[in-house]
């Protein structure tokens, strides 16, 4: 395994971060400055100076960067030892913990896996059954209630709003009655099992030998507590991150996590990477001037190791018309004249509002271009009924899964049914599928209806069998099984056009058959399960689309663009109003800090005068944020300077020799 990875290609911190692998370690890495890298490499360097592979464990925030960091590992070493390793997401590992353990807290250990879609379903039923059926509080917003009092240690039940409250208790008790867990339980649970259980936390430190986290200015108090059950003396546990980074404040990140390590794992070695591989010095100097403002940070320059570049533009706007069309309009000018592709160019901005502008400009001028925050895979009508299918075959006592397909395709199963077969079962507390297989119920309902519910409880009964008794390959029943039914024929009359209908056709066949090379992996239907649940969390892979960047602030972190266009540098929208009202400007500072730190080459930010705002023009201020900028390597324009100006005669040369390019000489 010697010469998996050289020490002389890294630069002095990184060289000190790769050879520091006991005891508790702290990496601060600044914005491109190698991080993956540096992590990987110290993973390689565990692993030859004698490690196992199986006792390494490294959390990612995203199940994409686990499986970058598994593949980087694999091309470092062996391919061998990158499988034999742990790489995952926190909610991975606890899935992992309490598949063996969770009947230690009075769950099955074949629970089911709550996601978005299901969550949404449940809360929506029992807002029904509370009278909120006309309340004008959405479901995501008492999901996110919810979530919030789990992730901060609290009863979910405990709520400001008496209502959401009530709303909380039920859910979770239907939760429970299903035998499920949402994504914030598998945390909180994981927590309990370790906290509260000595010898499964003995089990799993022994395991775990050495335990790296990476995005750690990301981690919340409930994953800060979940670390220090999982990490015992000698404490070998190294975190990586960046305080300057930290911008998911909103979404219970704990930025003392990083800044107070100290207190959470004892006299830890701390390394600061400073050295910027990415972006020119002018960029690096205008960001290292913003995020000085922030107090309370652990101090870290980014020094440039790509000396000048082009100064960062300030460009004064009349309107946001006029801001999209002058980016439109750079953007071909650029790509023509500096033989540029369209996915060198992003667009950043701090809210989803700003975009309906820019998608005007780019479309108009036949500019493609990708927005990040699409609907999920995942999310597909026919990819969840599916699941919910997969669901029933695992345990029919899922009832959100149930319910789902109950009559998809139509089977003579109606709204009426499905709600007198719920009801019955709360009262009988049984699950709703039991309701179903209950004669005392099934009595009460017309002939026609009763064969129909006959006929369904024998599909699902008899394709579980197959799976579970005779061991067919789950995929091959599953598709059986959605054919016999007729699904498909079902699903196409509801698409409007030839292409919805192939890629619903397409999406059927793509999960299917992931579940049928599962089960020819010989794992099981739940491991199965297990795996779709955790991936479908939202991750956009821009690689697989084409065009210009259009995208948040908050979904660029961790993104680089030759060419960067920050734009809404106004005081309401960067900072956001709310961040005035709530204190949390240092947070919004850090959010334009990740902007800036995303261009490689060049870097534009605009304001406007007005803005058209929910259909009514408002005046703007430029962002207090300008005024912390230090303009040495700055050029203050604005809209009619450049619009106003002469062509210069580089520039005329330029245009003319790339129209001769263009017309074939």
């Amino acid at each position: 395994m010697a010469g998996a990875f050289s020490f002389d290609s890294l630069n002095k911190a990184q060289r000190d971060a790769v050879g520091a692998i006991d005891g508790p370690v702290l990496i601060l890495a600044g914005a491109g400055t190698g991080k993956t890298r540096t992590v990987t490499c110290r993973i390689a360097n565990m692993l030859e100076r004698g490690v196992a592979a199986k006792n390494i464990l490294a959390v990612t925030f995203t199940n994409k960067a686990a499986a970058e960091m598994r593949e980087r590992i694999g091309g470092m070493v062996s391919k061998q030892a990158a499988e034999d390793m742990t790489v995952c997401t926190f909610h991975s590992l606890c899935v992992r913990l309490l598949r063996g353990g969770i009947d230690r807290l009075g769950y099955k250990k074949n629970f089911a896996i709550y996601t978005g879609s299901d969550q949404v379903g449940l809360i929506k039923q029992i807002m029904v059954r509370k009278g909120g059926a006309n309340s004008t509080l959405k479901p995501e917003q008492i999901l996110g209630a919810i979530s919030k009092a789990k992730n901060a240690g609290l009863d979910p039940s405990q709520q400001d709003d008496e209502f959401i409250g009530i709303i909380a208790t039920a859910y979770q008790n239907e939760l429970r009655a299903q035998n499920a867990v949402d994504f914030d339980d598998l945390l909180v649970l994981g927590e309990k099992l370790l906290t509260e259980h000595e010898d499964v936390r003995q089990v799993f430190r022994d395991f775990y030998q050495r335990v790296t986290v990476d995005e750690f200015q990301d981690t919340n108090s409930l994953q800060m507590r979940l670390l220090q059950q999982l990490v015992g003396p000698p404490y070998h546990v190294c975190v990586v991150g960046d305080d300057d980074q930290s911008i998911y404040g909103w979404r219970g990140a704990q930025m003392a996590n990083i800044l107070q390590f100290e207190k959470f794992f004892p006299n830890p070695r701390v390394i600061l990477l400073e050295e910027n591989y990415r972006s020119t010095h002018a960029v690096l100097h205008t960001a290292n001037s913003l995020i000085k403002h922030n107090i309370g940070r652990r101090a870290k320059v980014l020094i440039s190791t790509r000396a000048g570049g082009a100064p960062v533009r300030v460009v004064a706007m009349p309107g946001d018309e006029e801001e999209a069309e002058f980016i439109a309009e750079e953007i071909i000018e650029e790509k023509n004249l500096a033989k540029k592709a369209w996915e060198d160019f992003a667009v950043l901005f701090r809210t989803n509002g700003q975009c309906r502008r820019l998608e005007e400009a780019l479309r108009e001028r036949k500019i493609p271009y990708r927005m990040v925050g699409a609907q999920s895979f995942f999310d597909r009508r026919e990819i969840r009924d599916v699941i919910a299918y997969a669901q029933l075959l695992a345990s029919p006592e899922a009832d959100v899964a149930l319910l789902r397909v109950l009559n998809a395709p139509n089977r003579g199963i109606g709204q009426t049914t499905a709600v007198l077969a719920t009801d019955y079962s709360r009262e009988t507390h049984k699950s709703v599928w039991e309701a179903l297989c209950d004669p005392v119920f099934t009595q009460t309902l017309g002939t026609k209806t009763r064969t129909c519910i006959e006929e369904f409880v024998a599909l699902i009964s008899g394709a579980k069998a197959r799976i579970d008794v005779a061991r067919e390959n789950a995929g091959k029943v599953l598709r059986e099984m959605i054919a016999e039914m007729d699904y498909v024929a079902w699903l196409m009359r509801g698409c409007k056009t030839e292409k919805e209908r192939d890629a619903r056709t397409e999406g059927i066949g793509s999960i299917i058959q992931q579940l049928d090379d599962y089960s020819a992996r010989g794992k099981s239907l739940q491991n199965f399960l297990d795996a779709v649940s955790l991936s479908s969390e939202k991750e956009d892979d821009l690689e697989s689309k084409q065009g210009v960047t259009l995208i948040t602030l908050h979904a660029s972190k961790g993104l680089e663009f030759p060419h960067v266009y920050l734009v809404g540098l106004e005081e309401g929208t960067l900072p956001h109003k709310r961040s005035l009202s709530e204190g949390t400007k240092d947070e919004e500072r850090r959010l334009l800090y990740v902007g800036i730190t995303r261009a490689r080459e060049r870097l534009t930010m605009t304001y406007c005068a007005t803005r058209v705002k929910f259909g009514e023009q408002v005046s703007c201020q430029p962002s207090t944020f300008l005024d912390e900028l230090d303009g040495e390597h700055m050029q203050m324009t604005s809209y009619e300077e450049i619009f106003g100006r002469e062509a210069s005669v580089d520039e005329l040369s330029n245009f003319f020799s790339s129209m001769k390019d263009i017309l074939g000489g």
